[in-house]
């Protein structure tokens, strides 16, 4: 997306901010918008009453809500099943979702990696009935966005805004096409805001409690004026059935935005480093370091000649803030490094022996090589290999890489490289080489013994 996103303006308020708007809104030949509407409604002190709808005599959001319905699309992902065939070559619906229309001129639409993962080929479903056939223009698994193109006209598209004005407590609707039903509105709230540390995914989630379903996976998730705030992607299930219990997440706009754009021009995202490998900050390792805090990422290691050492970061240093974003954890990091174009700088704060410092950490272009040999640590394909606990353990998973792709999990126990046992870091290092190889690991999670290969 080229186009900036547009940006909430502040209401204004008190007697004299509202009496100039409702003059300015009663100027004759002005057409006015329901929200300029409800302007018209405020009271002396600038407050804003419910939506009330006087013809029908109900209160109700309808008027701010219904002109983006248009843009929001069912998507069917058709492919070849893994399973038995019948010699019918064509292809078959094996998963669907929702998806929104964010450039009505090119037929520009956005949805889920996950809606569209293993696809040959997409329709989408207009809510006015038309039927199209959609060409992928990209996907990012790393933060599960993926692009849609449709050649057609009289298309509606959705107002974006900058999810950065977001506050927790806002009204939020999710609309989608869950579980077989036609397109359907649900309300809540932003239960909370720049959620990570939920998988190795580049994660800075917008998290509500409007309800989301399966199906709803690529659907926008709207303000109380229509404007798209974020794209629902996952919900958390304490139940069996996987169903709604009132906890979903959402990539915001300022994600959003920036990987389409890459997604558009590219064909893929093209992300930097910093040089600088993060783990997640807890109560053991905040006792270990003497801090108060369990909220931050800790440097685990910084490459030789790196940006991180050129920012003049070290180990155990904890990052707190990122570009004036709360570090929650690792992945918060990520995150701010994930949407950071190669070039960039980003402004951290990070305590060291419990003093705080700020210092500016660039994003290079991604030149590393795929097996690195730190101090502490090897690095291979994205995967963070490192002893804890007196056994070779996968530390972290960097999101989007292929290491992620395989499957592999932080907490995982390394057993053997193909079929040769694994003591320590050094055997692991000589065992992979230069990583151009594919990676056959045995591993150990939990009670669980599995194999895995990394680079196929």
């Amino acid at each position: 997306m080229r186009r900036a996103p547009n940006r909430l303006h502040p209401v204004p308020s008190g007697p004299l901010a509202a009496a100039l708007l409702i003059a300015a809104l009663a100027t004759p030949g002005l057409a006015q918008t329901p929200y300029q509407s409800a302007i018209q409604q405020a009271g002396p002190t600038g407050e804003f009453p419910m939506p009330y709808d006087s013809r029908r005599g109900v209160f109700s959001f309808a008027a701010g809500l219904e002109a983006s319905l248009p843009a929001v699309v069912q998507i069917t992902t058709l492919g070849v099943s893994r399973g038995p065939t019948s010699g019918d070559n064509e292809p078959t619906e094996i998963s669907g979702g929702s998806g929104v229309i964010v450039d009505a001129a090119d037929g520009i639409i956005i949805t889920n990696n996950h809606v569209i993962k293993g696809g040959q080929k997409f329709t989408v479903d207009l809510l006015d009935g038309r039927l199209f056939d959609a060409l992928l223009i990209g996907a990012d698994p790393a933060t599960d966005i993926a692009v849609l193109k449709i050649e057609a006209t009289d298309l509606t598209q959705v107002e974006t805004i900058d999810s950065d004005t977001l506050r927790t407590g806002d009204l939020a609707f999710a609309v989608g096409y869950p579980l077989g039903l036609d397109q359907t509105l649900t309300m809540g709230v932003i239960s909370g805001l720049n959620r990570s540390g939920l998988g190795d995914a580049v994660e800075d989630y917008i998290q509500t409690d409007a309800a989301v379903n399966s199906g709803n996976s690529g659907g926008p998730l709207l303000d109380s004026r229509g404007r798209l705030i974020g794209i629902n992607t996952s919900i958390l299930s304490g139940g069996l059935g996987g169903g709604n219990d009132g906890i979903a997440f959402a990539v915001p706009t300022r994600i959003m935005l920036y990987v389409a754009q890459q997604l558009r021009e590219h064909g893929e995202v093209r992300r930097g480093r910093t040089g600088a490998i993060f783990g997640s900050l807890n109560a053991k390792r905040a006792q270990a370091l003497g801090l108060r805090i369990v909220r931050g990422a800790v440097v685990d290691d910084v490459a030789p000649g790196s940006p991180a050492e050129r920012a003049g970061l070290m180990r155990n240093d904890v990052i707190t803030r990122i570009e004036d974003r709360p570090v929650a954890n690792a992945g918060s990091v990520q995150a701010g490094v994930g949407v950071a174009a190669p070039g960039s700088t980003l402004r951290i704060v990070y305590l060291r022996d419990g003093r705080e410092a700020s210092a500016s950490l660039a994003v290079e272009a991604d030149s590393a090589p795929r097996v690195a040999v730190g101090r502490s640590v090897v690095v291979a394909l994205g995967g963070q290999f490192g002893d804890r606990d007196g056994a070779l353990a996968v530390l972290a998973v960097e999101a989007g890489s292929p290491a992620a792709a395989a499957g592999l999990r932080a907490g995982d126990v390394v057993q053997a490289v193909g079929r040769r046992e694994m003591a320590d870091r050094a055997a692991l290092a000589a065992a992979i080489g230069d990583g151009s190889r594919p990676i056959a690991l045995t591993l150990r999670r939990g009670e669980e013994t599995l194999r895995l290969t990394i680079g196929e």
